[in-house]
């Protein structure tokens, strides 16, 4: 996998940024997205996420420095908490072992 220089890796998020949580991706279509964003702003939300697949369903994650703006979201957006540990490697990078 190529990085940009100043590009933030998956290990770099996953230090910087552990408390994460997956949403069904349908969950941003729509307004989705900005509604999710808009409640975002001043929390501790990493600029970069990612998304992975699960039993025929993507989900984003959107990955926090802390744990209560995690929390927040949960309660906002519901989706679930994410463990970096169990993503995929390799070519099945987006894969969600759960």
């Amino acid at each position: 996998m190529i990085h940009r220089k100043g590009e933030l890796s998956p290990a770099m998020v996953d230090r910087g940024w552990p408390h994460q949580v997956a949403l069904p991706a349908s969950t941003s279509e729509g307004g989705g997205y900005r509604a999710i964003h808009e409640f975002c702003n001043g929390l501790s939300l990493c600029p970069r996420g990612h998304a992975v697949f699960h039993d025929g369903q993507w989900f984003n994650v959107y990955c926090f420095g802390d744990p209560a703006d995690a929390e927040k979201f949960m309660k906002r957006f519901g989706g679930e908490t994410f463990d970096p540990n169990q993503r995929g490697k390799g070519a099945n990078w987006a894969r969600w072992k759960k």
